[in-house]
């Protein structure tokens, strides 16, 4: 048996398998097909409904992405792109999805499925871009509202600050004027002991100073009351009878 006809036995193989909808023996004989011709456009294209089928999504794009990249033939494109689309909307890769139904269209303008699908695909992204857009916009409104709290926050704290720090001046200010006061009264206290206090002992009497003409004064009273004495002294010493004296004869 020839490698053509190997290849053309698998396919067969492989397409009963698939009206079975027995994905899995499906593409073990695509697989062999392949192994018989790796230029085999069918089984390689085969495979990849298989794997769409499998619900393997991603391997499934990528076998029809592969024969995108390697066919020549318009039909082939075309189709090939319109699987590649199916298989990148069943991942959510709207974007990329709709690129694939447009790169079908360019071979194929005709195909009305595709069509629809393009036209499916671009609603969802559109719908994708809104959601996006929409979240960007709560995120910016999130933060927007979480800067407008912080500052807000800010703004307490340093008004509560200020206040606290203005609070702990008024109460320095308050203890250094009662400090103060009652250094003033301690001292007002002490004053008023000191003057009420009598001489301690041992302690010598202050002189009393007088003016020099007090002293003048005085020096002139006590010469005065001497040379009134004097004069006294002298009158007695005149009065009386003088003494007869008897000689002895």
């Amino acid at each position: 048996m020839t490698s053509a006809q190997g290849e053309r036995k698998y396919i067969r193989e492989g397409n009963e398998y698939y009206a079975q909808e027995n994905f899995e023996k499906a593409q073990e004989a695509y697989l062999k097909g392949i192994e018989e011709n790796q230029d085999s456009y069918e089984a390689a294209f085969n495979l990849g409904d298989a794997l769409y089928k499998k619900e393997k999504y991603e391997e499934a794009a990528e076998q029809f992405e592969m024969l995108a990249n390697t066919s020549s033939d318009k039909n082939q494109l075309a189709n090939a792109y319109h699987n590649l689309g199916n298989s990148l909307l069943k991942t959510q890769k709207y974007k990329e999805s709709v690129e694939a139904y447009k790169n079908a269209l360019r071979n194929n303008p005709s195909d009305e499925e595709t069509r629809y699908n393009l036209a499916y695909a671009m609603e969802k992204l559109k719908e994708e871009q809104q959601q996006q857009q929409n979240q960007q916009d709560q995120n910016n409104q999130d933060n927007q509202n979480k800067d407008q709290k912080d500052q807000e926050n800010k703004e307490n704290q340093e008004n509560k600050d200020q206040e606290n720090k203005g609070q702990e001046n008024q109460d320095q200010q308050n203890q250094e004027q009662q400090d103060q006061e009652q250094k003033d009264q301690q001292n007002q206290q002490q004053q008023q002991q000191g003057d009420e206090q009598p001489p301690q002992q041992g302690q010598a009497p202050q002189k009393q100073g007088i003016s020099k003409e007090d002293a003048q004064r005085l020096l002139e009273a006590l010469q005065n009351q001497e040379q009134q004495l004097q004069n006294d002294m002298k009158k007695k010493k005149m009065k009386g009878n003088p003494v007869k004296i008897k000689k002895d004869w």
